[in-house]
């Protein structure tokens, strides 16, 4: 099962314009949202030095990554 690990933190700009976005795309692809602040375990077992962070990983393999805001088809296009 694909699923997307969105790393994010709340005084993050950028975090704060794709959050509408992954709702978008959580009614068809499943979206975990991780705040690196909380839960910065995750963040560095999935390499994450930038945020935003969308990983989309299946079975628990990372199949793709996009770092910054894109538009909702990037994230749907998978």
């Amino acid at each position: 099962m694909k699923q997307y690990l969105y790393f994010s933190a709340p005084w993050c700009g950028p975090c704060r314009t794709l959050g509408p976005i992954m709702e978008q795309v959580n009614g068809t692809i499943p979206v975990q949202k991780i705040n690196v602040d909380e839960n910065s375990e995750m963040a560095q077992q999935y390499n994450v030095r930038n945020i935003p962070t969308v990983v989309l990983v299946e079975n628990g393999q990372e199949i793709k990554r996009i770092i910054g805001v894109r538009n909702t088809n990037e994230y749907l296009n998978v």
